[in-house]
């Protein structure tokens, strides 16, 4: 590939809605990636998780203490809407628009909240009960673990 192809193809990309793409031709490795959290940085982390507790990474500072800062439980107080699946979440429709639901939102039960993203598949999370949005717990284009809680609802 020369240097014009090469442009041509990330303009095309940049363009498009794939959020990853990855090319391997004869000693040529592009990879291309929309997502504040690549793959191979979500791999880190899980690296990480394998340390026992209390042990030190590179950055000097203990595995608990990371864990501690990114597993803060959130209110239990309310309904909490959680992801049914592994993937990128979007909170709202096209990246112009405004969110599905943000804080103070009244929501009716099957009120779409959210985008979940796994394998090129886009999966709309319902709301399941009626009530108003208390707090947002992910951030657009998040990748989501399997039940992890999404937003935060006080039922009517």
């Amino acid at each position: 590939m020369d240097l014009t192809e090469i442009q041509k193809l990330i303009s095309e990309f940049n363009a498009s809605p794939t959020r990853e793409m990855e090319i391997e031709t004869d000693g040529f490795h592009l990879r291309l990636s929309k997502n504040e959290i690549t793959a191979e940085l979500l791999q880190q982390f899980k690296g990480t998780a394998g340390q026992p507790q209390g042990s030190s990474n590179e950055s000097g500072s203990t595995v608990s203490e990371q864990e501690d800062a990114q597993t803060s439980q959130p209110k239990t107080e309310g309904t909490t809407i959680k992801s049914p699946m592994v993937g990128s979440v979007y909170l709202q429709p096209k990246p112009t628009e405004p969110a599905y639901v943000e804080v103070g939102t009244h929501v009716h039960k099957g009120d779409v909240v959210c985008i979940i993203e796994a394998m090129k598949m886009m999966t709309e999370i319902k709301s399941d009960v009626d009530g108003v949005i208390k707090e947002v717990l992910v951030n657009n284009e998040e990748l989501v673990e399997f039940d992890q809680p999404l937003f935060r609802v006080e039922e009517d």
